[in-house]
């Protein structure tokens, strides 16, 4: 069974272990708690075969830099989260139309709106970054390490 390394990237209090607990247990986390790091295995079909998920969910406070250097170097699949609770349309920050443009600059990555109350996208986030994974020819003269980022 293949294994993927995935990575939620984000600010502190921005809602990665919220998105990252309700596609791993199903459950909605409202209650903040800093997060140093968590690491999450959870088993599922995804691009037609079985696979195993390792998802780290990062520190989101600026203390915790080295360890996100190591993110980095080890993880496969990124998520970048940013918070606009898309539920509240008169009091973004961000407009869509933003995070869209900023996704195609960085190499046409996937642009998704999620929420982890209402499910919305949750498992399309993880699902997506193995189907980019597994796209992505692999870099002439490098190792066969392939990684892919999403923004959210």
């Amino acid at each position: 069974m293949r294994e993927y390394k995935l990575v939620v990237l984000a600010s502190g209090g921005i809602g990665k272990s919220a998105l990252t607990v309700q596609f791993v247990q199903g459950i909605c986390v409202e209650k903040y708690d800093p997060t140093i790091e968590d690491s999450y295995r959870k088993q599922v079909e995804a691009d037609a075969q079985q696979c195993m998920l390792e998802i780290l969910d990062t520190a989101g406070r600026e203390q915790f830099t080295a360890m996100r250097d190591l993110y980095m170097k080890n993880g496969q699949g990124f998520a970048l989260v940013y918070s606009i609770t898309c539920d509240l349309e008169d009091e973004r920050v961000v407009e869509k139309e933003q995070g869209r443009n900023l996704a195609r600059q960085w190499n046409n990555c996937t642009f998704l709106e999620t929420s982890a109350k209402s499910k919305r996208n949750v498992n399309e986030i993880f699902y997506d970054l193995v189907q980019q994974i597994n796209r992505k020819p692999p870099v002439p003269g490098k190792a066969s390490k392939k990684s892919s980022c999403q923004l959210l």
